[in-house]
């Protein structure tokens, strides 16, 4: 659905080019919640705004549904960008507006004029966002959270195949996050949407995307399916980020493993192996000991997953790990 072939933007600052984002490549899959994560100023609002030509880039291709968008005149551009739509950290509503208005915005923009078509639109797309009751309030009459909400319903208005978030829950507490990402996760399994989201949390990447990439200083360091980014992060700054949303693993690195018996492996689970009593029978079989340094069970998107730390001591410690391995678990083996 969206490509990057060889992509990279400079800011001209004081006569000095200033680089934003380093060239890379990226394809982001028809269908998908494609994550981007990274600190302040690492470049994810760049990268998410030159996917409708908000920013233009400093070189390279940028392919939309096999549309080049790098090409495209502006009138047609502007006919690509209504298929685009947007969610935008602090709303952007329009405070003199209802939130009628608000949704409607977008169709009249689009040369939407009778008045039946407009309210029956509005109407749905209140609905899917769960606020049919709050048509005819304003802005400063709304939470966050329905604020945000509107900014969903207005992105849809226009029926786009492809929905830019940028930071879209940040400004939001916990439960409401939650809320909204699960809404996110709806539209995109029942309308078959592709949605990019730019965030600064893990834990936001592991709720609902499929895919994620990881921006460090305008430089792609790492990106892949969630579960192997998060599950066994490569780089520096990735882990950073998934010790952030795991503060009991970032504590287990710094356990005092020498002073704790035994081999110390951390096993990795995921899907129905998270669902298998795998580790009590190869520890029954083999007659090895196990101590829990560590663990968590959750899920990554729909995807059951579960991490342990584990001390082991037996005689037949490697054979255990082989009838782990066999049995569908990831075994990472940590220094002291």
């Amino acid at each position: 659905m969206i490509r990057f072939v060889d992509v990279h933007k400079s800011y001209r600052v004081d006569g000095r080019d200033i680089p934003a984002l380093q060239p890379f490549d990226l394809d982001i899959a028809d269908g998908e919640v494609f994550g981007i994560i990274g600190l302040s100023g690492a470049g994810k609002s760049t990268l998410i705004r030159l996917i409708n030509l908000l920013e233009r880039p400093s070189g390279g291709r940028i392919f939309v549904n096999d549309t080049e968008m790098t090409a495209l005149a502006e009138p047609a551009l502007r006919a690509q960008r209504r298929r685009i739509g947007m969610i935008f950290q602090h709303f952007n509503l329009l405070a003199s507006q209802t939130v009628a208005d608000n949704v409607a915005f977008p169709l009249r923009l689009a040369g939407e004029r009778d008045a039946a078509a407009l309210q029956a639109r509005v109407g749905e797309l209140l609905a899917r966002v769960g606020l049919s009751d709050h048509a005819d309030k304003y802005p400063s009459q709304l939470s966050g959270g329905q604020k945000q909400r509107v900014g969903i319903a207005r992105a849809l208005a226009n029926r786009p195949s492809i929905l830019l978030c940028d930071e879209a829950t940040s400004a939001l507490d916990p439960q409401t996050t939650a809320s909204v990402l699960e809404l996110l996760a709806e539209i995109n399994r029942e309308l078959k949407l592709t949605i990019v989201l730019i965030t600064h949390e893990m834990d936001v990447v592991r709720r609902v995307c499929d895919r994620v990439a990881v921006l460090d200083a305008g430089v792609i360091v790492e990106h892949g399916p969630v579960a192997d980014v998060f599950l066994h992060p490569q780089h520096p700054t990735t882990r950073r980020f998934v010790n952030e949303a795991l503060p009991e693993e970032a504590a287990s690195e710094h356990t005092p493993f020498a002073q704790v018996p035994g081999h110390i492996v951390r096993l990795s689970f995921r899907g129905d192996a998270t669902l298998t009593p795998s580790l009590s029978r190869v520890a029954r079989e083999t007659d090895v000991e196990f101590n829990i340094l560590a663990g968590r069970i959750d899920r990554i998107k729909d995807l059951p997953y579960g991490q342990l730390t584990l001390a082991m001591q037996g005689e037949q410690v490697q054979i255990a790990l082989a009838a782990l391995r066999e049995a569908g678990i990831e075994i990472e083996e940590l220094p002291r």
